[in-house]
């Protein structure tokens, strides 16, 4: 599951970078062109409680690799910004499961915006008409190739070429009009026809409002506060498919992560946040992928597994190894907040909680499953 990390020079895409994955990528130098890559762990405190009970080796969260890429220069007549990246930025650009795009809406007269003036719109839009662009040029070239060549071939190809040219045709229209694919409703055999091209409008988007720490106090999770202004806003322009807007002080949340947990704590009592705006961004950025997590526990570990949201059984025992999968007999299924009121699968299974489950059993998020499979 990888995320790519992307923004305008001055966003702060780096120190979002930097606070979600405690790296220390070099940060202020407006739009450098260096790559950086980190992993982070899913925060899921269920894994905690299911730990005091079971007392594991080990806990295993499931996790997300973030990349923080350079902002592409803007685009001119007969040129692609992005296709002026560095090769290897671009391949991890469109091999990117979804987007996390760093907006600026914070004020610092030490840090001058660009265009001088902060306006989260404007930038939003910048980049987006950048990602646009760039999907047209690959979907142009593709239709002009299909025109010129797609007549030859066997009468299976020529009938695969027409179709192919008949939906990147109908994609062409919403794409100049500024609209991105996601919003497209593909059916599944469209998604899979056009899955090479790697569409970067296409992708799953969180668009994350960098603000300061004046729109941060009291803020998202604990009432009606500039911050949630600022989102609410943004969200309603920018209301499409596969899109999620959230806000968070990259500089607060740096600030946050060098105190001790205790000092922390204080801390943000003292901003009105419930819980670390870095935590949620973590789990939106979960949530965008389309993931949920099955959890197995017993002595020696407990453990988070992410899986498709709409998986079924034979896909959870997949998921933990092809040989679970393979000789599949049935999967043992019940709710974490069961087994944690009745402690083990054996008083689970006496109150009538644990469940035995076939293949097509449709996966939960927090089911605590365990396998059951012939060798």
């Amino acid at each position: 599951m990888q995320i790519a990390i992307v923004g305008l020079a001055g966003s702060g895409k780096t120190t979002v970078f930097n606070t979600l994955t405690r790296g220390h990528a070099q940060t202020g130098g407006y739009g450098g062109m260096d790559l950086h890559v980190g992993t982070v762990k899913v925060p899921d405190e269920r894994l905690d409680r299911l730990a005091e009970i079971f007392k594991p080796k080990k806990i295993v969260h499931a996790d997300v690799t973030y990349f923080d890429l350079a902002a592409p220069p803007a685009s001119s007549e007969g040129r692609v910004g992005t296709e002026e990246l560095p090769a290897d930025q671009l391949a991890r650009l469109r091999e990117a499961d979804a987007l996390l795009h760093v907006v600026r809406a914070f004020e610092d007269p030490a840090v001058p915006h660009a265009e001088g003036s902060v306006d989260p719109w404007r930038d939003l839009e910048r980049l987006d008409l950048e990602f646009t662009l760039a999907d047209l040029s690959v979907m142009e070239k593709r239709m002009e190739r299909l025109k010129q060549s797609g007549h030859h071939g066997t009468a299976a190809e020529r009938d695969a070429n027409d179709r192919e040219l008949a939906l990147l045709e109908r994609l062409h229209e919403p794409l100049v009009a500024g609209r991105p694919l996601r919003g497209e409703g593909l059916t599944p055999d469209e998604e899979k026809s056009i899955r090479g091209f790697r569409f970067l409008t296409q992708k799953p988007v969180l668009v994350l409002l960098n603000v300061g720490e004046a729109d941060l106090a009291n803020a998202g999770n604990t009432g009606s506060t500039r911050e949630s202004e600022i989102v609410a806003a943004i969200a309603d322009r920018y209301g499409h498919a596969g899109a999620m807007v959230d806000a968070l002080s990259a500089k607060i949340e740096m600030e946050l992560g060098e105190l001790e947990p205790e000092e922390a704590a204080v801390f943000m009592t003292e901003l009105g946040l419930a819980e670390s705006s870095l935590d949620r961004v973590i789990r939106l950025s979960y949530r965008l992928l389309g993931m949920i997590s099955f959890l197995t526990a017993g002595p020696d570990e407990v453990r988070a597994w992410p899986i498709p949201d709409g998986s079924n059984a034979v896909d959870a025992a997949g998921a933990i190894h092809t040989d679970l999968a393979h000789g599949f007999i049935r999967a043992e299924v019940v709710p974490y907040e069961d087994l944690l009121a009745l402690k083990t699968m054996a008083e689970s299974r006496k109150h009538g909680k644990l469940r035995s489950e076939g293949k097509t059993y449709l996966v939960h998020d927090g089911d605590v499953i365990e396998i059951l499979f012939s060798k």
